[in-house]
């Protein structure tokens, strides 16, 4: 898995606590339901009354694509594959599709997210990718 480091700030902070847990959070207004990026600070309509809510981790694959990059320590391109992922609470996430053959992928597919460390550094986060649903 090739994953660029992440690291924290005050705005994600407890985003990244739920997702060293292996819990998906999603942040919500209370005052709307909207639900919004992790970094929000207010929703569409201004209310700063916001709130972290657990999230299933489950979707299903909107779109994707092939991407080549540099390999850790190589100078041998690595293709990873990013997706769109519809939550099953709805909003739509950008995220790294793996363990995902290109023969089965497919719109539709049913993901669940894991939370792998998104590089060796103490402060580097462990982040949402998706992997297929095998009971699903």
């Amino acid at each position: 898995m090739n994953i660029q480091p992440v690291v924290r700030d005050a705005a994600t902070s407890e985003f990244f606590d739920g997702t060293a847990r292996g819990v998906f959070l999603l942040r919500r207004s209370t005052e709307t339901g909207e639900i919004l990026a992790p970094p929000a600070a207010q929703d569409s309509l201004g209310n700063t009354d916001l709130e972290w809510v657990r999230a299933s981790g489950r979707g299903r694959v909107v779109s994707w694509a092939f991407v080549p990059r540099p390999g850790r320590g190589s100078d041998t391109p690595v293709e990873i594959t990013i997706g769109l992922v519809e939550l099953d609470e709805g909003p739509w996430w950008w995220t790294q599709l793996v363990d995902i053959d290109r023969d089965t992928l497919a719109a539709g597919l049913r993901v669940r997210a894991v939370f792998p460390k998104s590089g060796p550094a103490e402060t580097d986060e462990y982040v949402p990718v998706f992997t297929p649903a095998e009971d699903e």
